[in-house]
């Protein structure tokens, strides 16, 4: 697929699921992947600190096969080489990974996204071809180790009304905060373990996903 093809479906994305396998109520990866794709998610990150670089190019294989059956878009956190022997669709960077340039070189076809905490970082990754950004943790979150507080909601619309790419939005976003990001113009909402540890993840994935689709008919 070309990376034309893939930012036109991005714009199709709403909520983002990311997994993270030890916050995931004692449910595999794959679990959650196909709760995800039953309850309508577009995307999914696969993310993963935990695991090799073996066995997260085993289950990334695995994860390429049941996503593309299932017409949803992967993307690979930081792991550039994996997004690209697994066949993926994209991979997430942060700051500290492989620089943009150099990723886009290696992997022109790809969607790359940038982790970005300030309007500087965002405005940088739109400079140098980011396909999106991500702003946040927009609150505290327990996911990202020494993140205690985070930009607050209000970031969202500073830093997104600049942006002329898309953006999602991450970090401590939960079912009581949902309406804070919707209202600051948050349309891609990035999210663990609101959906990871939810009961019924397809049903929680279903009921956001109605909550902004809503949001973006007012």
């Amino acid at each position: 697929m070309t990376r034309e093809k893939r930012r036109a479906r991005f714009g199709e994305v709403d909520i983002y699921p990311v997994t993270c396998e030890r916050l995931s109520a004692g449910r595999s990866n794959l679990e959650v992947l196909e709760a995800v794709i039953r309850g309508g998610a577009r995307i999914i990150q696969l993310r993963e600190k935990d695991y090799s670089k073996r066995d997260l190019f085993d289950l990334a294989l695995t994860f390429r096969e049941v996503a593309a059956r299932a017409g949803v878009l992967l993307i690979i956190n930081d792991h550039l080489d994996i997004a690209l022997a697994a066949g993926a669709d994209g991979v997430h960077l942060g700051q500290d990974d492989l620089p943009l340039a150099a990723a886009r070189r290696l992997a022109p076809d790809l969607l790359i996204g940038i982790s970005t905490h300030s309007l500087e970082e965002a405005l940088k990754a739109e400079r140098e071809g980011a396909d999106y950004v991500n702003i946040g943790p927009v609150f505290a979150t327990s996911t990202k180790a020494g993140v205690d507080r985070g930009l607050g909601p209000e970031a969202i619309a500073g830093i997104g009304s600049r942006l002329s790419v898309p953006f999602t939005v991450m970090g401590g976003i939960t079912a009581a905060n949902f309406d804070q990001v919707l209202a600051a113009g948050a349309r891609r909402i990035a999210m663990i373990t609101a959906i990871t540890q939810a009961a019924d993840i397809a049903e929680t994935v279903r009921a956001f996903r109605e909550r902004i689709r809503a949001s973006r008919s007012l």
